[in-house]
């Protein structure tokens, strides 16, 4: 998850599985959002702990990604990585995890670091290995401890800090429209995949960036 200067590109999609899936029933969905936008990365974010199930939801979304040159990371579970193929892993524990993920995974790894709103958090995190920071929520939500991570921190990011940093977290249109200058990924997920047609719904929330 490389980025270039966000006063010149626009932010880039990391897209965010659903809580729940059946792998049959999703494959199509994942497929046609990485055809219809250009997605970054896919986080697979199951809510369960179920290895058999994580297995085979791994399976099809690395299936798909890879087949588009997406890299997949998975949420929390460092040692199923490398079993499964993937690419790397979100910690949602600020900087804790990541020094002992990266000696796990290795350098090539991609390594992310949910931070909250902390600054603090996010600068440790950086110290610590982690190849982005994610933090949210930007809008009203239950992420977290509900804290939202406001634009003047994503602005202070951008201007001192080079790690690439995601906005997460009840994006709608006018948040998309103020944080474009100062995020570098916004991570979507839920905001769509309650939505009769998901990609329709992201090409919608992407439209401030057009």
């Amino acid at each position: 998850m490389a980025t270039e200067d966000t006063s010149v590109d626009r932010p880039q999609i990391y897209l965010i599985t659903p809580h729940n899936f059946d792998p049959s029933v999703f494959a199509p969905q994942l497929a046609q959002i990485l055809d219809g936008v250009e997605i970054a990365c896919v986080r697979m974010a199951l809510a369960g702990d179920e290895e058999d199930a994580l297995a085979r939801a791994a399976d099809t979304c690395r299936e798909v990604a890879h087949a588009r040159d997406v890299p997949l990371v998975i949420d929390r579970h460092i040692q199923l990585v490398e079993r499964l193929g993937l690419d790397g892993v979100h910690l949602p524990d600020g900087a804790r995890s990541i020094r002992a993920a990266r000696k796990t995974l290795g350098a090539d790894a991609i390594l992310g670091s949910y931070c909250g709103a902390s600054r603090h958090d996010g600068m440790n995190a950086g110290e610590a290995g982690a190849d982005y920071i994610s933090f949210g929520p930007v809008g009203e939500s239950s992420l977290g401890d509900g804290t939202r991570a406001e634009a003047e921190l994503f602005a202070w990011w951008s201007q001192m800090i080079e790690l690439p940093v995601v906005a997460e977290g009840a994006l709608d249109t006018d948040l998309v429209a103020a944080l474009a200058p100062v995020t570098d990924f916004f991570a979507i997920g839920p905001e769509i995949w309650g939505q009769d047609n998901p990609l329709s719904a992201l090409q919608s929330l992407l439209a401030p960036l057009d």
